[in-house]
């Protein structure tokens, strides 16, 4: 099949897809890992096909390819997934990364967006309209892995999870169904859309939207020597309740640049409409920091513009990763079951971080997919250049997430790898819902679902469990694949 240009001429129209079996080795690798952000790979693992989706009648063309074929379809957003999800063996890969359309509606402020879409394209385009969306942190995530996974955006501990901003959805099913999903059409899988992660059995065409007033950016920032970790994450757990609900409060242990110690970071932006309010919402937070910093900002102006930089900074290119992730129990002592997560760091690149997620926590969540957080958001990020340091730096991710295990309730999906490590994702009853959906909406297993240890969990989905094998810890590679109650 195909042609060493890579185009292939189907029933279901002119295809820009790459084969795998007649493509040069070079063009063929480029399609498949060229916009995978993370270049620690699986090269094992060998999509049957690429298809350049450049138009919504790419998508259906291609899920009507591989019922034709009997293969599996996966899909590519933005290509952030740290575990390359959308790369699965002898599947036809479906990257919608030339695939990017950005519309608006000024009487109902709905933005509508291709998959593909990140956060800093997306707000780009809305301050031309006055209007924010609260997607991404990070510049170049594409809001498709991003919302399908709850979407941890800016100021979520008050204005909530962004996959709640979503009206409705276009998709097309695991059958080559054009459809609508919202609370009123195709419920089920509006539902899910929300906080399924890539076991969503559908590919998402094209979000709707709600947007929020566009705001001014104000930070107060505080650098402390590391010494210092325990004092200074206590008191970011302690203002959280009390904080000011425009404001986003963030601690992250680094290296900042030419330094060889680690520094603790509390870091606090307001979303405000103008500075005497940032002044007002900061004020209580700065009267009560911690003596001994190293450097402070307070009130300091910021943009997302320049906030974005910031997080592209934190997340460099061409680049090694290894992420992990965990909610920790509301009553634990937080700083002492972070303190080697936070204080030894094995790169310079590397950083762990705290996002607090109180008041957002103690509220009932709409009826959703998404139904697992706690106060205390915890991550690793670790970050390196050589492939020799890879055995290295990702025991010690697994060799720190086996030692809070014991305070560990459930993950957030984004940062997670299934391959590795067990845990639990939904609650017990939404874990339930979900796996329902999948095997009703794609009982063949049509489209790549979650990508655990072997590629193995196909419509059963994840166990949504912590892992069982205790002596290997969250590290055990034993698949999770106990069948739910059909």
């Amino acid at each position: 099949m195909g042609n060493t240009q890579g185009i292939e001429s189907t029933d279901q129209g002119d295809l820009p897809i790459v084969w795998r079996d007649s493509t040069d080795p070079e063009t063929y690798y480029e399609a498949v890992w060229g916009r995978v952000f993370n270049v620690r790979r699986d090269t094992k693992r060998q999509p049957r096909a690429v298809v350049r989706v450049s138009k919504a009648s790419h998508i259906k063309a291609a899920v009507d390819l591989a019922n034709k074929e009997n293969c599996r379809v996966s899909v590519r957003s933005g290509g952030h997934s740290w575990a390359a999800w959308s790369v699965r063996d002898d599947a036809i890969l479906l990257d919608l990364g030339n695939f990017r359309e950005i519309s608006y509606n000024d009487d109902s402020k709905i933005v509508s967006c291709t998959t593909p879409t990140h956060g800093k394209e997306l707000n780009e385009f809305l301050r031309t309209k006055g209007r924010l969306f609260a997607g991404g942190h990070c510049p170049d995530v594409g809001l498709g892995g991003f919302l399908l996974q709850g979407g941890m955006g800016w100021n979520c501990k008050n204005w909530g999870w962004s996959c709640e901003q979503i009206h409705s959805l276009d998709v097309v099913t695991a059958d080559g169904e054009e459809i609508h999903c919202s609370a009123n059409e195709n419920a089920d899988l509006y539902w899910a859309a929300r906080g399924s992660g890539p076991g969503f059995p559908a590919v998402i065409v094209r979000y709707h939207l709600n947007t929020r007033p566009l705001l001014e950016l104000y930070e107060s920032v505080y650098i402390f020597p590391i010494s210092e970790y325990r004092k200074v994450l206590q008191w970011v757990i302690d203002v959280c309740p009390t904080a000011d609900e425009g404001t986003e409060i963030v601690g992250t242990s680094r290296y900042l640049e030419g330094e060889d110690e680690i520094s603790m970071i509390a870091a606090f932006t307001s979303f405000k409409p103008n500075r005497e309010e940032a002044e007002k919402a900061l004020k209580p937070i700065h009267d009560s920091r911690p003596s001994n910093s190293k450097f402070e900002i307070y009130c300091g102006t910021t943009s997302l513009a320049q906030q974005y930089v910031n997080q592209g900074e934190a997340n460099p290119k061409n680049h090694r990763y290894c992420a992990e992730n965990a909610y920790i129990e509301n009553d634990a002592d937080v700083p002492a079951a972070l303190e080697k997560a936070f204080t030894t760091l094995p790169s310079k690149k590397a950083f762990s971080l705290y996002f607090s997620m109180n008041p957002t926590s103690r509220r009932p969540l709409p009826d959703m997919a998404l139904s697992m957080q706690t106060d205390h958001y915890f991550a690793i990020y670790t970050v390196w250049e050589n492939e020799a340091d890879d055995e290295r730096c990702t025991n010690w991710v697994r060799s720190t997430m086996r030692e809070m295990k014991k305070h560990d309730t459930g993950s957030y999906m984004g940062d997670a790898d299934f391959q590795v490590r067990g845990t639990k994702f939904w609650s017990q009853e939404n874990g339930k819902k979900l796996m329902e959906i999948r095997r009703k909406r794609d009982p063949k297993g049509r489209i790549c679902g979650y990508l655990d240890s072997g590629d193995k969990s196909g419509i059963k989905g994840l166990a949504n469990d912590f892992d069982k094998d205790e002596t290997n810890g969250p590290d055990s590679l034993a698949p999770q694949l106990e069948t739910l109650a059909v």
